[in-house]
């Protein structure tokens, strides 16, 4: 089957050129972003791959029925950036990857999480000058505080698990889990603010999660907690996120994701200027960590997108069952 992957980077080409040596797909690879202007690009193709800043409009959609194409095939979970209802009418299938290496995430929330608490980031640019004095770098433990989750989905029940062996108590907000056999207390979100040390996110992004985290209820929280989102940028609103921080509220802020990463995140801009007056300001705060989108960055977790991605597109070709479709009824 032809497929055109989009954002393509070297990462991506590796991964999947190597697992689909099994699946025999012919693959195009293609480093620029998918949106209405790049589109016809994948004229002739079966199926285009995008990914999560990949922009999935209906002019997109219907440049892309245009050409032929007939699967979007998305190589993330997150799917807001994908028009469903625009895809329906054109008659789209789509599918995505719901639960590669859930663990990736998971762990990648415990490196952003103790760089900041125990002030990683800051002692390494001391060392680096030739600072050894470590006044001012002070941390905290993370045995016994209480740890918050806002989403129980596969990576959230992977931190909850990591978050009890280091000895946290782990609560968690999710309007949709069930079970006694949970690995944390389920609670209401302005419970779970109030009382948590530390606030991971790991909600889908909607209509009714954007700016799940705003100004009212970032005062909620737990004076000198640490918020961490690896999910999707959108969650916190970034403009309250600040004053939140020069109001000096949270112990912490580590960010895999940001809500205008697009354009951004995955580009090298170290020879230019950085035109985001809000991503600039969020980086001068010295209890601010931000990574660039890469919590799902490991040869394991490449390895499993690369798998799902390849599987559904085998699927698509042979008439199977598309275990993994977005656009089901």
């Amino acid at each position: 089957m032809k497929a055109m992957v989009f954002d393509a980077r070297e990462y991506d080409r590796a991964s999947l050129n190597e697992v689909n040596a099994r699946f025999g797909h012919d693959l195009r690879f293609q480093r620029s972003n998918l949106d209405h202007t790049t589109a016809a690009l994948a004229r002739g193709v079966d199926a285009v791959i995008p990914f999560v800043n990949d922009s999935l409009d209906e002019p997109t959609l219907r440049i892309l029925a245009k050409e032929g194409v007939r699967l979007v095939a998305m190589r993330c979970a997150g799917h807001n950036n994908l028009d469903c209802a625009a895809a329906r009418r054109l008659g789209l299938r789509a599918v995505n990857v719901p639960a590669y290496s859930p663990h990736a995430v998971a762990e990648h929330v415990f490196a952003l999480l103790l760089g900041l608490v125990r002030n990683v980031a800051r002692a390494r640019e001391r060392v680096r000058d030739g600072n050894f004095s470590i006044e001012g770098l002070s941390g905290f433990n993370l045995y016994g505080k209480t740890f918050g989750l806002v989403g129980m989905g596969h990576i959230g029940l992977c931190v909850a698990q990591i978050a009890r062996g280091v000895g946290c108590r782990v609560i968690a907000h999710d309007p949709y889990a069930r079970g006694s056999d949970l690995p944390a207390e389920l609670v209401e979100l302005d419970r779970l603010l109030a009382e948590s040390d530390v606030v991971s996110l790991h909600a889908p992004l909607t209509k009714e999660t954007r700016h799940l985290i705003d100004a009212a209820r970032l005062s909620r929280m737990k004076p000198g907690a640490v918020l961490i989102n690896t999910s999707r940028g959108a969650l916190v609103d970034t403009a309250a996120l600040i004053d939140a921080l020069k109001e000096r509220r949270l112990g912490g802020v580590g960010l895999d994701v940001y809500e205008e990463e697009a354009g951004v995140f995955y580009h090298d801009l170290s020879n230019d200027l950085l035109d985001d007056d809000v991503l600039a300001r969020l980086l001068m705060f010295r209890n601010v960590l931000v990574t660039s989108h890469m919590g799902f960055l490991t040869r394991e977790a490449l390895r499993d997108i690369a798998e799902a991605t390849l599987g559904s597109l085998s699927d698509f070709e042979a008439g199977r069952p598309l275990a993994r479709e977005i656009l089901r009824d």
